[in-house]
């Protein structure tokens, strides 16, 4: 007779606290973080001196309230191509395997960023930036090879260890592109005769994540090994005939059954749309929106002159300033995640982590205010550094919300096309959020609406819609 388990959100779907733990492997492990690292790299260099890079370009024509235009249509690219793209690289992966579509990534993140530092027109960042989105289907595809990685007994040991890399990339993003910006400037000793340099300021910061995403690719090349039993090879996919094609049609789909005999079968697309599924992912979709609208508003804040509702910091400031959040919440998210969580389980900690924003947005005015009646005292840096540990809580929200989903799904075999729907939905509002959020701060100070503070309001208001969203989430749910 079947024993049925009942499991909320507050248990954690993968234990099982009868089997030894398997020992992760190791080897392969370690590769994955190395060649993940160069996403939050190439995507995090930018942040520090892409304001400034708009106003270099002149595109604006002088006119400051129109950088925010420019800086959000360049960091909403990349997730906006990448929506298009990130469900079909995953399924291609199913077939032909992870690694060639991890390589194809990798390559196209090194090809985009070499071309990034190289472009001197408003148009050339435009492509390379959309090039960056569409060829990399990594996100997707690492989450399965850490699948197959690992299994029941030792996969949230895992991912216990993901937040490493991002955490890394988030910290050495943005000191790379604030250190290295405008080299022939900042060192002249050392690139002062460098007319190449010259020419492209921005070269040198985006070269350093290109040159180690073309090593990671070699290194992916040689030593990763497939995860994917039996992958077809490329050239079956491209020259293969139409009877082979039927053929092997035929025996995949018989297989297919005696497989799924015994264990669940994965779901058409439409039998995902399930309530759970459907609430799971808009509430993942609101975090990355409120998540992405604080993350791209911040630097342009930072940048923007005080008189014009900003704090006027040169990019280096703004590369520190990023790197300390990144520091601190690679921390917090491995001590102390865990702890919380089990404290107050999946929707405590993910409404929490939703209504901080509250207070984020709220902060961007104070500190404009500070700075505009005190000048660059320690009152303002205190107040930075409030906004820097409170934009830590709703990283928490990430973790509580993949329980969810993984909950929501209807059942094990659909959990990857699960995860891809909502991954999906993720990556529209991350291309929506920054351009809208920008171009909203562009347009508040522009015309002075609400003393040039309207974005923070609407966003205020986003977040309280957010909460709303994740007041629906259940209390308990079933698998």
């Amino acid at each position: 007779m079947a024993v049925t388990h009942e499991a909320d959100e507050e248990t954690p779907l993968l234990q099982t606290p009868l089997k030894q733990r398997t020992p992760l492997p190791w080897f392969q492990f370690t590769l994955v973080l190395f060649l993940q690292l160069g996403e939050p790299l190439t995507s995090q260099v930018i942040y520090p001196f892409v304001p400034q890079l708009v106003r270099d370009l002149g595109i604006t024509g002088g006119d400051e309230s129109k950088v925010g235009y420019y800086v959000g249509i360049m960091q909403s690219l990349f997730f906006f191509t990448q929506a298009f793209t990130v469900l079909h690289w995953s399924r291609l992966s199913d077939r032909v395997g992870r690694k060639p579509v991890i390589l194809v990534g990798l390559a196209g993140l090194s090809l985009s960023m070499y071309c990034f530092g190289l472009s001197t027109t408003f148009w050339g960042l435009v492509l390379s930036r959309a090039l960056n989105g569409a060829l990399n289907g990594n996100i997707g595809v690492i989450k399965s090879i850490m699948a197959e990685l690992t299994d029941s007994t030792n996969i949230s040991q895992a991912y216990a260890y993901m937040p490493i890399a991002w955490s890394t990339g988030g910290t050495l993003g943005p000191i790379i592109g604030g250190s290295l910006s405008r080299p022939a400037e900042r060192f002249p000793s050392l690139f002062g005769n460098n007319e190449f340099l010259k020419k492209y300021p921005y070269f040198l910061p985006c070269a350093v994540p290109a040159t180690y995403t073309l090593f990671a690719w070699l290194i992916t090349y040689l030593l990763l090994k497939e995860t994917v039993r039996n992958p077809i090879p490329l050239k079956d996919i491209f020259f293969k005939s139409k009877e082979k094609k039927k053929l092997d049609q035929l025996v995949d789909s018989q297989t297919t059954i005696y497989e799924h005999d015994d264990h669940e079968k994965p779901l058409p697309l439409r039998s995902l749309l399930t309530f759970p599924v459907i609430i799971a992912a808009a509430n993942y979709a609101f975090l990355a929106l409120v998540d992405i609208a604080f993350r791209a508003i911040q630097p342009l804040f930072f940048s923007t002159p005080v008189e014009l509702g900003g704090l006027g910091l040169p990019p280096p400031t703004i590369g520190n300033i990023l790197s300390t959040f990144g520091i601190l919440n690679g921390a917090f998210q491995i001590f102390f995640f865990a702890r919380i969580h089990d404290r107050w389980g999946s929707k405590k900690v993910f409404m929490t982590g939703i209504a901080s924003g509250i207070l984020l947005f709220l902060s961007f005015p104070v500190i404009n205010h500070i700075a505009r009646t005190e000048g660059y005292t320690t009152k303002l840096w205190i107040a930075i550094g409030f906004q820097i540990i409170l934009s830590i809580l709703p990283s928490l929200s990430y973790g509580a919300i993949f329980i969810f989903i993984q909950a929501a799904s209807p059942n094990k075999a659909s959990l990857g096309a699960t995860n891809g729907l909502c991954q999906v939905a993720v990556s529209v509002m991350r291309a929506i959020g920054p351009a809208a959020t920008n171009s909203m701060f562009s347009l508040s100070i522009a015309n002075n609406y609400m003393g040039g503070y309207l974005v923070y309001y609407l966003l205020v208001l986003i977040v309280g819609v957010a909460i709303f969203v994740a007041s629906i989430l259940p209390s308990s749910m079933h698998r």
